[in-house]
């Protein structure tokens, strides 16, 4: 019990590291959670406030921060809902790192670094997805609004694991509820395109 309790342990550490925080600090002497509309702390406030190569090197960070906690937490040998339970811990890290004040991020570069391991091709054709819709309508967060709930179905289809369509379902909610206050940007892209 020592060793999956320790696996939880890390993935909320490396998920709590701010790098948005210490980049936008870094660069400007900024807190991008105070100066950015969304109050977040994460790539896209990183892209926004501080530049665009900033912006891609914490958005690198916090998917990294996901993918390394899984690694580790299989490498430790515990069993497979320990390891999404340690995945689990790295977006509540980041969402609520212990490091700045409790007050981070969305999570979903961090999100996206977990299924990259374990659902590699799922989340591969979720991210390109994401992008195309990026570039038609210009709206990060958008996006994945627009692309996530493919996720649990491309797991499906390349994964086989019941567990992990119901992981990744349980973790869609999570940030659905987690960043309802910004359904309006996704609601923006279907008005547009209406008109």
């Amino acid at each position: 019990m020592l060793i999956e309790i320790a696996a939880i342990v890390i993935g909320y550490l490396l998920g709590s590291i701010p790098a948005a925080y210490i980049v936008g600090k870094l660069r400007k002497g900024i807190d991008v959670r105070n100066v950015d509309s969304t109050g977040n702390m994460g790539a896209g406030s990183t892209f926004r406030q501080v530049g665009i190569w900033e912006g891609m090197l914490v958005g690198a960070t916090d998917l990294a921060k996901g993918a390394v906690t899984i690694i580790i937490a299989q490498a430790l040998g515990i069993s497979e809902l320990w390891v999404l339970g340690a995945g689990f811990a790295a977006i509540l890290g980041h969402n609520f790192p212990v490091y700045v004040g409790f007050r981070g991020g969305q999570g979903i570069a961090t999100i996206m670094g977990v299924f990259f391991i374990l659902a590699p091709v799922a989340m591969a054709i979720t991210t390109v997805l994401a992008c195309i819709v990026v570039l038609i309508t210009r709206r990060l967060f958008a996006s994945v609004y627009v692309a996530a709930p493919t996720l649990p179905l491309f797991i499906w289809l390349f994964e086989s694991s019941t567990v992990l369509i119901f992981y990744s379902l349980a973790i869609l909610i999570y940030l659905c509820i987690k960043t309802l206050y910004r359904i309006k940007e996704v609601q923006a892209i279907f008005i547009k395109s209406k008109g």
